[in-house]
């Protein structure tokens, strides 16, 4: 049986009013979200149809360094938006373009030598957006967690560096706890697939009218994949960004 994918601009049109019920939602509980609703709305739309069109023109090209250009232009917004989470860290940018660089590459790399993908761009643009946004947001909680950590345990990593522990070792269970909160969203995701929620790939590729078990085999790749990067990602940014709550002299600064 042939699934009826088409979407049309009606359809489409009338789908805006579940972003109507968020906004009445924030209006009548006074959450000062309209605003943001609305705009995040809009430009949804317009990027997402942005890229639609950049991206046929792409797929029908096929050319290798058009594919690559894509590949690093996802990477770099991806690095800029984990850098505007970074609370003000120095070299933010350099250190989420390091994490998630390198881990889009390696994984990436993996998937290409391994048979599952493809260096086509249909297969390697999506699958990138994929590594690049659960990358980005693992690094901004890393981040965050830096900071609250450095925070609250100011007097701890103070005493540290009073015994004689190196920025290193006064800093090691915070960046511990950092890379285990960059991860976490990923672990639970991964735990409660298939019980709580049905994963954007499967469902899409059961829609287009996939075997399930195919479309299974598909998801289980790309949540391994997923913790991979995230794990990558929160490592880099931890062991890169400690550092930077230090100044030349070992001193301790915020």
């Amino acid at each position: 049986m042939e699934s009826n994918l088409e979407i049309g601009f009606f359809s489409l049109l009338l789908s805006t009013g579940l972003l109507l019920i968020a906004i009445f939602v924030d209006y009548k509980e006074k959450l000062n979200l309209g605003n943001d609703i609305f705009i995040a709305g809009v430009r949804a739309v317009i990027q997402l149809f942005a890229i639609g069109y950049l991206l046929k023109y792409i797929i029908q090209v096929d050319n290798f360094f058009l594919t690559l250009a894509m590949v690093l232009f996802i990477v770099f917004n991806a690095g800029f938006n984990a850098h505007k989470r970074s609370g003000g860290l120095s070299n933010s940018l350099f250190i989420s373009l390091v994490a998630i660089g390198a881990g889009t590459t390696l994984t990436l790399g993996v998937m290409i030598v391994s048979g599952v993908i493809d260096w086509v761009p249909s297969q390697i643009v999506p699958i990138t957006g994929m590594i690049a946004s659960n990358a980005m947001v693992a690094i901004g909680l890393t981040y965050q967690s830096l900071n609250n950590k450095f925070n609250d345990q100011r007097q701890q990593v103070l005493e540290k560096l009073a015994l004689g522990a190196t920025e290193k070792q006064a800093s090691m269970s915070i960046i511990r706890e950092s890379v285990k909160t960059g991860m976490s969203p990923s672990i639970d995701r991964t735990k409660t697939v298939g019980l709580v929620s049905l994963p954007g790939m499967m469902s899409g590729l059961i829609f287009a009218g996939v075997n399930p078990t195919a479309a299974i085999r598909y998801q289980v790749v790309v949540m391994f994949m997923l913790i991979g990067v995230t794990s990558i990602a929160s490592f880099i940014a931890s062991y890169l960004g400690y550092k930077k709550y230090y100044n030349d002299r070992n001193q301790l600064i915020l």
